[in-house]
């Protein structure tokens, strides 16, 4: 099969570190350790795991932090090379084995891709892994598989930047048939919003802050509206294309980044600024909760800055190395919240895991109408360079989610 492989390389790492800052466009060109050619398809690891030929395979932050060298290195321990990237993946099943029993060959599906004790065929589970919260699995380096914390960042299960992978049955959700791929790929960012909302426990007449809207920061506004809480969103989005949806998904007010928001913002949340001379303002008062879905040293300074005293920051972006002024936190008496990936969520009435909420969510087709314009740019795995150039460059190429399709069909 043909697949997109990350090999591990000091000297590609340390080039495309430089070349990425240099001309981040060009992060998958020449001296990348990514590149496409065949390799062998991952066998069935036992008997309970299911054989899936991607349709449609996003670009993740992360992946994109990956292949730049910019990210944190502290994952690289809990990953296995060479892999195949891709974890935000809808496919068909073409393989199960001979104990499978939630999934047939046929079945479209949608990927959770933590590779927690159930997958790994550990029956001595760990404690997050009994409450349900397999993402967050102490046993990631154990089991009937290689190291890896989920698909797309382990040798043995492929990815779906491949045309094939493998996936433990429990991994796998079907999509409603009424669904199409563009918007079922949305699955997996959209079940990390909702992780991310539930965790930060918003209430009734909070004023929130989202902070970033690309991917993560559209769903999380999404997120917030259909999880109930009658609140007032604000945004930060640095592009036109992205304010618009923001405001087509819920977000009551909509601001730019950088030192001009810090005057709007103060007028829509009434907080009060007082200027230093080398830095951001001080602010006092301000929203909430605050939401960061970019990742960057200058949006968490940002939404800290502007979360009111005892109020709450969340980390749902994946947060890169950062040297940030704690003393805001610290004077605040702020809650930080990380909030990685998804798992057992408990609400009012009942326990659902985040992806079935996000299931819920997008199997309302007024919604996934809304959500539909966010898949916007889409190219075979031959284009990877160009798909990979469009990710990086929003700004440029307008895109929100860069998708790799594998088919021609919904």
């Amino acid at each position: 099969m043909f697949a997109l492989q990350y090999k591990k390389s000091v000297l590609r790492y340390l080039w495309i570190n430089i070349k990425g800052r240099l001309h981040p466009r060009g992060v998958a060109g020449w001296g990348s350790p990514l590149t496409l050619k065949r390799v062998t398809a991952p066998r069935l690891p036992g008997l309970g795991w299911v054989r899936v030929k991607p349709l449609m395979s996003g670009v993740c932050g992360s992946d994109l932090a990956v292949l730049s060298s910019t990210g944190s290195r502290y994952l690289s321990a809990l990953t296995s090379f060479p892999f195949i990237p891709g974890h935000e993946v809808v496919g068909e099943v073409i393989e199960v084995g001979t104990t499978v029993s939630r999934v047939n060959i046929g079945d479209r599906v949608v990927l959770e891709p933590a590779l927690g004790c159930t997958v790994r065929g550990i029956t001595n589970k760990c404690h997050p892994c009994l409450n349900g919260n397999s993402a967050n699995c102490e046993r990631v380096t154990e089991g009937d598989i290689g190291v890896g914390i989920q698909t797309g960042y382990c040798y043995d299960t492929g990815g779906g930047w491949g045309e094939e992978l493998v996936a433990h049955e429990s991994q796998l959700h079907r999509v409603p048939d009424r669904l199409p791929n563009h918007v079922a790929v949305l699955a997996e960012p959209l079940s990390c919003a909702i992780h991310s909302v539930i965790r930060a426990s918003v209430v009734t007449d909070n004023q929130v802050l989202v902070g970033g809207c690309g991917t993560l920061g559209l769903l999380t506004i999404t997120a917030l509206r259909f999880l109930g809480p009658t609140c007032r969103i604000v945004a930060v989005a640095k592009y036109p294309h992205q304010a618009k949806l923001a405001y087509d998904l819920g977000a009551d007010h909509v601001v730019p980044p950088g030192y001009g928001s810090y005057t709007e913002l103060a007028r829509l949340t009434a907080g009060a600024m007082y200027p230093l001379q080398f830095d951001k303002p001080v602010v006092v008062g301000g929203v909430d909760v605050s939401f960061e879905c970019v990742g960057s040293l200058s949006s968490l300074e940002d939404v800290v800055r502007w979360t009111r005293a005892r109020g709450t920051v969340v980390l749902v972006g994946m947060p890169k190395v950062s040297k940030i002024d704690l003393v805001p936190l610290w004077y605040q008496e702020l809650r930080l919240e990380g909030t990685y990936a998804y798992g057992m969520e408990s609400l009012s009435t009942e326990r659902k895991r985040s992806f079935e909420l996000a299931l819920d969510l997008l199997d309302d087709p007024e919604r996934a109408y809304l959500l539909s314009n966010l898949v916007s740019h889409r190219f075979p795995l031959r284009d990877y360079r160009r798909a990979i150039s469009t990710a990086i460059a929003t700004g440029i190429t307008g895109s929100v989610k860069t998708v790799f399709q594998f088919t021609n069909g919904r």
